[in-house]
Parts: C-alpha cells; sequence; structure tokens
C-alpha cells in the first residue's frame, strides 16, 4: 500500500501535491511582545536631592529619617494636629535615609542597565532584569509583574534600594460620576 502511494506521489503532476506556504496573516504575532534590546543610561541625582555627607551615612539616628521630605505635604493627614502629622510622617517611612543613600547610591551618579532601565518594571508586565553600576560595584534589580501581582528586589531606577511583594492586588478603577439622569438602582455592579 505504502509503495503504490510512493508511485502516485512520484507519477502526478506537481499541482496535486502539497506546496508550502508561508504565514503572511498578521494575527500570528499579535501576542508577541515587542522585544526591547539591553542598553545602559547614566542615572544624576535630581536638582532637589540633598547634600549628603559621608558623617551622615555613619549615623544610626540619620538612617532613620527622610531627608528628600522631612515635613509632611499638605495632603498628609490635613485633618491632624501640626506635632502629630511630623510624628506619622517620620513613621511612615522609617529608614529612607537608609534605604537611598546608605546602601543605594541615589545621591551619587550612577550607570544602569537592562532593557528598561529608566523604569521599575517591564511595561508589558512579565519579568525585568536590570543591573546599576556605581564605580566598580554591581547593584542587582528584579521585578515581576502582572495584574494581580506585583514583585521586585534590589536597587531600583533612582539608585535607592527596595523590596515589594503585592499578591492579589487589584488594579485601581476610576468610579463613574452619575449624571442628572442616573439614579442609584441604574448604576452597574461594579460601581
Amino acid at each position: 500500500m505504502f509503495f503504490l502511494a510512493g508511485v502516485f506521489l512520484l507519477l502526478c503532476p506537481r499541482e496535486a501535491s502539497a506546496k508550502f506556504v508561508p504565514e503572511t496573516h498578521t494575527m500570528v504575532r499579535t501576542n508577541v511582545a515587542q522585544r526591547t534590546s539591553w542598553r545602559t543610561v547614566e542615572i544624576k541625582p535630581g536638582p532637589r536631592a540633598p547634600k549628603i555627607h559621608f558623617y551622615n551615612k555613619l549615623n544610626p539616628i540619620w538612617w532613620l529619617k527622610n531627608s528628600d521630605d522631612p515635613k509632611p505635604p499638605d495632603w498628609y493627614r490635613p485633618t491632624d494636629t501640626a506635632k502629630h502629622r511630623r510624628m506619622m510622617w517620620s513613621f511612615r517611612n522609617p529608614l529612607h535615609n537608609f534605604n537611598f543613600y546608605v546602601i543605594g547610591v541615589a545621591d551619587k551618579t550612577f550607570h544602569r542597565s537592562g532593557r528598561y532601565p529608566k523604569q521599575n518594571s517591564d511595561p508589558n508586565g512579565g519579568w525585568d532584569f536590570e543591573a546599576a553600576r556605581y564605580k566598580f560595584i554591581w547593584l542587582p534589580f528584579v521585578s515581576y509583574h502582572r495584574p494581580n501581582f506585583d514583585f521586585y528586589f534590589g536597587w531600583r531606577n533612582h539608585g535607592n534600594f527596595g523590596i515589594k511583594f503585592n499578591a492579589g492586588a487589584k488594579p485601581s478603577v476610576e468610579k463613574k460620576e452619575s449624571t442628572a439622569g442616573d439614579s442609584e438602582g441604574q448604576q452597574g455592579a461594579g460601581d
């Protein structure tokens, strides 16, 4: 039987045999994220960055402070007393100077390499690896992002060290404002 099939393929015209047609349909590549090449950028401290001295970095009390924003902004706990607002502001991020200036390099000019070196994660989601280099010291950064999951560990895009792990976090959804013709019963279940 296989012999007859082989004879048929040898004797039949070319039009009867299957032809290879390359895939030209555009839908084949729609789910593939754009590949970005590995690149390096130079990161400099911002113009508002405080002047950090070496002796500050040796003081453990200074590690607990916030040199970038020592006073709470107007939006933070506006109904509290000024003294209570300042105290709560200092508790909000107690190791700011430690993460930014003691183990971080936010006060230095450094180079950051990766596919998205100016950002903290791949804007398309998924895994992202970056590396910051200050002189001869390499500072790694790894992140993973999905709609209900965020994770990163390492030295971020401004040179500060950070760790984040959010599982089950739902993206914020803006509530639609009701118009004069809408009633509460007509709004969607998600509002």
